[in-house]
């Protein structure tokens, strides 16, 4: 593929000139080599690299590892790419919400801090919208508006981690793409954001510490599983039943949930390595004893664990919030065959918890809280 395609570009117009700039949040150490051209030292691009996603060096100017010259060379081809903040929310409970402007287009995506005593999740967004049409998640009412790059992917961990002052390499940091968007169909960017966010030479965060989360795009799991350097994955079941899973989550016309499992079954893990499954419980819906059998069923044979996952309410979901006694019973019996946990919800107040990010302006977000159903 042209170098030109793997970069994004601002166009910026007066009445006489137009010149294009490339991001470099995005850009591997070859890209940088490209841009740089001919008659830099092998080791310039490698300089560049930590700068930008190591130190967190945010304007080319302040590289000072660079010669001046370069330092101006640079910054006529380049910006960096990094987004800015159009909203800030804070939860009760730490959680902060940020609605990032991307700097292409003005488009905005979601990324959330869920800060805990022990470690740090930041959940970051894959595309602006999603394609894949939950019928309990609020995300997907927006419809699919594009992918985002590999720049806007990995910009999201490190503009949060700089606001907070988290350290990637801590091993406390941990990175979930469960925000906006399906990330199997944005794999491409997804895996490029994958190596510039695990390389040594960058932020340095482990691969066991990313996880990525799918409503179970068969063919790209396999693609996936064939990487080296990759995220953890779950999955996200939702249904005990192929009717069932047809109903709530409609992917599974494509992708059946025999042929999903059988994929499961399929994936190659790592030796330190659970698939994990996600079961959004929604009330008198999928949260019945017998559909915890079935799933005990579905997923005994494997190496896996399950997140049970209490609906997070929203206006235009037609499910509720199942009572606390039924996500107690589900996961009781689940855990004797499965390790089975029941996520804690964060944010549920300013619209960041699971199945919650649609750009919800601050007027909805306190109208939320009167919903609000405290559990897990």
């Amino acid at each position: 593929m042209p170098f030109w395609l793997l970069t994004a570009r601002i166009r910026r117009r007066s009445r006489y000139t137009s010149t294009v700039k490339t991001y470099l949040l995005g850009l591997e150490e070859p890209d940088i080599r490209a841009v740089l051209g001919e008659g830099h030292p092998a080791y310039r691009a490698r300089q560049i690299f930590s700068a930008i996603y190591k130190q967190n060096k945010t304007h080319v100017g302040d590289i000072s590892e660079l010669p001046l010259s370069v330092r101006q060379e640079l910054a006529q081809k380049c910006d960096s790419g990094y987004p800015t903040v159009q909203s800030k929310y804070q939860s009760i409970d730490g959680t902060c919400r940020y609605l990032l402007s991307l700097p292409q287009d003005g488009r905005t995506v979601e990324a959330v801090l869920m800060p805990e005593d022990s470690r740090d999740t930041i959940c970051i967004s894959t595309q602006v919208g999603c394609p894949v049409d939950c019928k309990f998640c609020l995300t997907a009412l927006m419809g699919l508006e594009r992918n985002l790059t590999a720049g806007e992917i990995v910009a999201q961990v490190l503009y949060v981690a700089r606001e907070h002052q988290l350290d990637a390499t801590s091993g406390q940091l941990n990175i979930v793409l469960m925000g906006m968007g399906e990330p199997l169909l944005n794999l491409s960017n997804v895996l490029k954001a994958t190596r510039i966010l695990t390389s040594k030479d960058g932020p340095g965060i482990s691969p066991r510490r990313i996880t990525l989360s799918t409503s179970g795009i068969i063919p790209k799991m396999a693609e996936l599983g064939r990487e080296a350097i990759r995220p953890k994955l779950a999955i996200s079941l939702n249904a005990s039943t192929e009717e069932q899973r047809q109903a709530l989550m409609p992917i599974t016309r494509k992708y059946h949930l025999k042929d999903l499992m059988e994929a499961c079954r399929a994936y190659p893990l790592r030796p330190w390595e659970r698939l994990t499954f996600e079961y959004v419980l929604l009330g008198g819906v999928n949260d019945t004893d017998a559909d915890a059998r079935r799933v005990v069923k579905l997923i005994g044979n494997l190496k896996a664990k399950v997140n049970l996952i209490a609906l997070n309410p929203g206006p235009g979901i037609p499910f509720e919030t199942p009572a606390q006694e039924r996500v107690d019973s589900f996961q009781n019996i689940v855990r004797r065959v499965v390790p089975c946990f029941v996520r804690k919800p964060r944010g549920r107040d300013i619209y960041a918890a699971c199945g919650q990010l649609k750009r919800v302006s601050n007027k909805e977000s306190a109208s939320l809280q009167d919903l609000v159903v405290i559990g897990g």
